[in-house]
């Protein structure tokens, strides 16, 4: 059996990239990755892991992207369009964000984002235009069914099983008068997409030279409501009316105890699979394009994924039905034989499932925080093996202080036992926390090949910088770093702590 590709032993932090601080109201494509990247390999980390970076759909969610091939353009630097020469300074400033410096405004960000783009689009140099028309070609089989899609959204709304039946149904002549009818708009997206990408790629040179490489992250399913469902509703499961006929989502776990409906369509794999899932090859080798390793989300739903009646919409009453299995994960290698994954088996795992996970040959999740529920976990970090990614916590988890103080006192006096921490003063908060350190130290002495810690654990944050709470629709997304609190961090204690536990290598094994 040939070797599969492999992490070296090393270390990473986990920050969204929205959660970096900048001067427009939410973290984007400016030179604060720059700092922040800094900080993180002055410390020995040669890794990042963001959370998705596509188009956000409800609730901010970047798990509920309306494309799964288009970037976020709320991540566009205005400084970089200044520095293109496409708006002027006084507009770069105007486009600066005066409120709330620690939470992530989203009505600000979409309104100040479209309108310095706008500008910009207007005053595209021929250069400009033609390196556009380039990227256009290159990324035809995606981008021109976006623009289209997000310009007709704009009238319509992003529902568009609602649309008129001749755009619903994608039927040619209707297309065709879409395309001549709002050709400005699907233009004016082209170039939305083309300079997303282009800052990007900028980013990305800026990163590597640091020595740092990005993991990124693709959610399993996509948005009912998303440009690939409209392009291809023959390979999901909808009723006769284009609506979801079931839902995806999972029964009851560590995460939510009445499970969770997350309200996206199901993939209809037998359609799928008579063209090689075509479809699904394409999206990881495009976020391949973008990432130099990629976290599979929700990776137990190639094996079996859970499906909850539509008429239902209660997790109460979802079944589970057979995913695509070894086949797929065969094509996606076949494809990116160079490939670093690492597979989310987090949640309810049988042994089948285990077997299936384990057998593909992918690095999988440990969380410390689910190592100390009473029972004789795999989380528990004496029981992490070579081929595991530790995390203190997820973004779905709580951050590690905030965890700590919902502990139950026999639990959190074991956890803190466990790593070695004895005496008080466990919950005095800061980068000076010693019970968040001594718990990030167990993970890094821990055997797992990689290492990922969560920003806020490092600066011994309590609930309040919390990234997500599963099944809570509304509130998430929003922390963010500021300048100052960047440089609090105690760089030569995490230094140390690589040093010590041999995780000052990076990339590939």
């Amino acid at each position: 059996m040939k070797k599969l590709p492999a992490f070296a032993r090393s270390a990473g932090v986990l920050l969204p990239l929205f959660s970096l601080p900048s001067a427009y109201g939410i973290g984007c494509f400016s030179r604060d990755v720059d700092l922040f990247v800094d900080i993180a390999a002055d410390m020995g980390f040669h890794w990042w892991q963001v959370l998705p970076l596509t188009v956000i759909g409800a609730g901010n969610s970047p798990y509920s992207g309306l494309s799964t091939f288009a970037g976020n353009s709320l991540f566009i630097s205005p400084l970089g369009l200044y520095e293109d020469g496409l708006i002027t300074k006084e507009e770069e400033e105007a486009a600066r964000y005066r409120g709330e410096p620690y939470l992530v405004d989203y009505d600000f960000a979409r309104e100040n984002t479209s309108r310095v783009l706008h500008l910009a689009f207007d005053r595209l140099t021929p250069t400009l235009r033609e390196e556009m028309q380039k990227f256009a070609k290159e990324e035809e089989y995606w981008l021109e069914d976006y623009a289209l899609f997000m310009a007709l959204s704009r009238e319509r709304g992003t529902e568009w099983w609602k649309w008129e039946s001749g755009l619903a149904r994608r039927e040619s002549k209707a297309l065709a008068e879409a395309r001549e009818k709002y050709a400005r708009e699907v233009d004016y997206y082209r170039f939305e997409q083309f300079v997303f990408f282009r800052q990007w790629r900028a980013v990305l040179e800026r990163v590597h030279e640091r020595g740092v490489r990005i993991i990124g992250d693709l959610p399993f399913y996509v948005a009912t409501d998303s440009v690939d469902v409209w392009v291809r509703p023959s390979e999901f499961v909808l009723d006769k009316h284009n609506a979801p006929a079931a839902y995806a989502g999972v029964p009851p776990d560590a995460f939510a105890d009445k499970g969770q409906v997350w309200g996206n369509c199901l993939y209809d794999f037998a359609a799928m699979k008579k063209n090689r899932y075509t479809w699904w090859r394409r999206r990881i080798s495009h976020c391949l394009g973008l990432y130099d390793a990629l976290r599979l989300d929700h990776f137990r739903a190639f094996y079996n994924y859970f499906s909850i009646p539509a008429s239902s919409g209660s997790a109460a009453d979802g079944h589970w039905e057979q995913g695509p299995g070894q086949e797929l994960i065969d094509l996606i290698r076949m494809d990116n034989p160079d490939a670093l994954f690492i597979a989310e088996d987090l949640g309810l795992i049988d042994p089948d499932c285990r077997e299936f996970i384990d057998n593909s040959g992918i690095p999988t999740m440990r969380v410390f925080q689910f190592g100390f529920d009473g029972t004789p976990s795999v989380h528990l970090p004496y029981r992490y093996e070579s081929r595991n990614v530790a995390y203190t916590g997820t973004h779905d988890n709580n951050t590690t202080l905030g965890w700590l103080y919902e502990l139950n006192p026999a639990a959190r006096d074991f956890a803190l036992k466990y790593c070695g921490f004895s005496g008080a003063g466990w919950g005095s908060g800061g980068p000076s926390c010693m019970s968040t350190k001594v718990i990030i130290r167990t993970v890094l002495a821990s055997a797992a090949v990689l290492a990922v810690i969560p920003v806020q654990d490092m600066l011994g944050y309590g609930a309040d910088t919390r990234i997500n709470i599963p099944g809570t629709p509304e509130g998430n997304w929003r922390f963010r770093m500021q300048y100052e609190l960047m440089h609090t961090v105690d760089r030569d204690y995490f230094l140390d702590m690589n040093n010590t536990y041999g995780r000052l290598g990076g990339g590939r094994a």
